[in-house]
């Protein structure tokens, strides 16, 4: 007589039968997933606070009302004086002048391409784009100085042309964002304006790019924060000063990269033992608080994009 085994009904099941479920095996997944993307956010955040706190640490000593207002005009040596008032003015006139080069010119590429684009031109325009966008930044200020010097003969160093250095940077990385936020209006909205006859140029300006401003203005953003920090086109094309210069048609600028760069390349001050107005390491004290302002007015200029945006963008349910 053979002993027949039956399973009891309340047996558990067992770790493979439970990891081998469908809503087990998802519930593992996307906790997987979710320790993954936690982690590498992290991990990526590691960098920047990094760098944030390096600079801050080291610049916050030195940064003063009195850094933000004046020139280097008559400072030399290890000098408790000197500021970067005439890099700010130089850092904002530049950028904000490859701005205005940039945008619409940028703007009216996007909408070129996702309204009429068709064809070869339409593909040519967006293969000189994508170069565009890969373009050294030592090129770029080449190729300005190179396209002033014609006119102006060599040696030529005021703004403008640094601000046309810049706004080769900028324009590719204007169109690129563009052109993607304006794809992304759904083509509904299209559809009923010229159901309701209103023109094609009108129902651009009016729905299209009223829909899209947000993500637009955070690219255009994007761009400034791109070419804020340049280095090496402006050394070409606007050279260094010690004083102010208002002026973007005529004489050299001062821009914060171009300073922080200057002033930590020229190293420790060899000071003599019995100089007790000398600091050793003024130089690359002004540098470290420079790179810190510049930061902040790259954050600055992102609050105030976000402000833009959240103004301008139409309300949901609206």
């Amino acid at each position: 007589m053979t002993a027949t085994t039956t399973s009891r009904p309340d047996a558990r099941p067992s770790t493979r039968d439970l990891l081998t479920r469908p809503d087990t095996r998802r519930r593992v997944v996307d906790r997987l997933m979710a320790v993954v993307v936690t982690s590498a956010f992290l991990i990526a955040l590691v960098p920047l606070v990094s760098v944030i706190w390096t600079v801050l640490g080291n610049g916050i000593e030195r940064l003063s009302p009195y850094f933000l207002v004046v020139s280097m005009r008559g400072v030399f040596g290890g000098m408790d004086a000197g500021g970067i008032y005439h890099a700010i003015v130089g850092t904002l006139m530049v950028t904000g002048f490859a701005t205005l080069i940039s945008v619409p010119v940028g703007l009216l590429t996007a909408i070129y391409l996702v309204e009429y684009g068709r064809g070869r031109l339409a593909r040519a325009v967006t293969f000189f784009v994508d170069v565009m966008t890969g373009i050294p930044s030592i090129v770029a200020g080449l190729f300005a100085y190179a396209l002033f010097a014609i006119f102006f003969g060599p040696g030529v160093r005021f703004g403008v042309v640094g601000a046309v250095a810049l706004s080769v940077l900028m324009t590719p990385v204007v169109v690129r964002s563009s052109e993607e936020m304006l794809r992304l209006v759904p083509n509904e909205l299209r559809e009923a304006a010229y159901a309701l006859g209103v023109p094609k140029w009108l129902t651009i300006v009016k729905v299209v790019l009223r829909t899209a401003v947000g993500g637009i203005v955070t690219g255009v953003m994007l761009a400034i924060a791109r070419v804020i920090g340049e280095t090496a086109p402006l050394l070409i094309t606007l050279g260094v000063i010690d004083s102010i210069n208002y002026n973007l048609f005529e004489g050299r600028m001062m821009t914060l990269p171009v300073y922080v760069f200057r002033q930590y390349s020229q190293g420790l001050v060899p000071c003599a033992p019995e100089a007790a107005d000398c600091i050793a390491t003024i130089n690359y004290d002004r540098a470290w608080a420079a790179a810190l302002v510049l930061i902040a007015i790259v954050m600055l200029l992102n609050l105030g994009a976000r402000l833009v945006a959240r103004y301008f963008t139409p309300a949901r349910g609206h």
